[in-house]
């Protein structure tokens, strides 16, 4: 009698390292599909850069024209007055 509660207790706690098993493998390659999609974008970047050096000018005017685009309307929304 004894041996089989240990044999079901052991096969419950086979249960559960299969299941914290399964989901660290599914957390490890949603972090995978992350990290490629990530890769890939930086090599995408790197390739367009390379073919073509202006484009790295023209990222850099885009972002500083949105960074004082984003200063402009956070200085209006201040100068808004609540009602």
């Amino acid at each position: 009698m004894a041996e089989s509660e240990f044999q079901e207790g052991n096969y419950d706690d086979r249960g559960k390292v299969r299941q914290n098993l399964k989901k660290d493998l599914d957390e490890l390659l949603e972090k995978m599909e992350e990290l490629t999609v990530r890769v890939t974008w930086v090599v995408y970047d790197y390739m367009a850069i390379w073919t073509n050096p202006d484009l790295s000018n023209a990222m850099q005017h885009l972002e500083d024209v949105f960074l004082r685009c984003q200063e402009q309307m956070e200085k209006k929304g201040q100068e808004v007055p609540v009602e």
